[in-house]
């Protein structure tokens, strides 16, 4: 990535940069002072989001003399820039956008330089491991349904459905969801065009009414296209 402008890194792996040379860098007609007066008016806190410091310069007369500049943090100067609508402030920002994520980068595989920070980066890696090891733990069960369905070469009733997809979503409710995007009708039969895709089967269940009489129930079962189909569905 091309330099346009200095960055530097405080103690507190801050991204600095100087107002003075982002003002130059900008190519802005109005006087320095008067700039920055301005940009200050946007709501930029001193000392919080930026810090004054003296420079010394030496003048052609071969005097010295004293002069003010301002350190800005990267946000500072990412929105002095946005403010400038301009095509450079523009190219600027997004600089500064690439320079925080080189840093972040940076600081997630920097190595430990003291014993009290490889400490706590061994604890933190600790902590990470055991977090994931809890949800694995409460995920297997999980898991091995789905793979067992996935598997399955026969269809599956709507509440295991309702378990596959574990988005809290329970068996008439997905009904509900399936008939309002027509994809089953009222009486919860899927629409032809969705058996012919093989989404679906229909089967007939046989019971016994409390009078004796024997009596047929038709029932949606589900296969795994259609287990993807729905949890397309259910994510838009």
């Amino acid at each position: 990535m091309e330099e346009l402008i200095k960055v530097q890194i405080n103690e507190n792996n801050e991204q600095l940069v100087s107002a003075r040379e982002l003002h130059e860098k900008l190519k802005v007609n109005t006087k320095y002072n008067d700039w920055f007066t301005r940009m200050c008016d946007y709501g930029f806190i001193e000392n919080q989001d930026y810090i004054t410091v003296s420079q010394k310069k030496v003048t052609a007369q071969g005097n010295t003399s004293n002069y003010n500049d301002h350190i800005l943090k990267l946000d500072m100067a990412k929105e002095i820039c946005m403010i400038q609508r301009t095509e450079i402030g523009k190219q600027f920002r997004q600089y500064f956008i690439e320079c925080e994520r080189r840093l972040k980068e940076q600081s997630q595989f920097r190595l430990p330089t003291t014993y009290k920070e490889a400490l706590l980066q061994l604890v933190e890696k600790v902590e990470e491991n055991e977090k994931l090891l809890l949800e694995n733990q409460d995920m297997k069960p999980k898991a091995e349904f789905f793979d067992a369905v996935t598997n399955s070469k026969t269809a599956i009733q709507m509440a295991d459905v309702a378990k596959v997809l574990d988005m809290g979503i329970g068996r008439n409710k997905l009904f509900e969801i399936l008939r309002e995007h027509k994809i089953l009708m009222q009486d919860n039969r899927p629409y032809q065009k969705y058996i012919d895709n093989s989404w679906f089967r229909v089967v007939e269940v046989k019971y016994i009414k409390p009078n004796g009489d024997t009596a047929i129930n038709l029932k949606t079962l589900v296969y795994q296209k259609g287990i993807n189909g729905i949890r397309k569905i259910l994510n838009k």
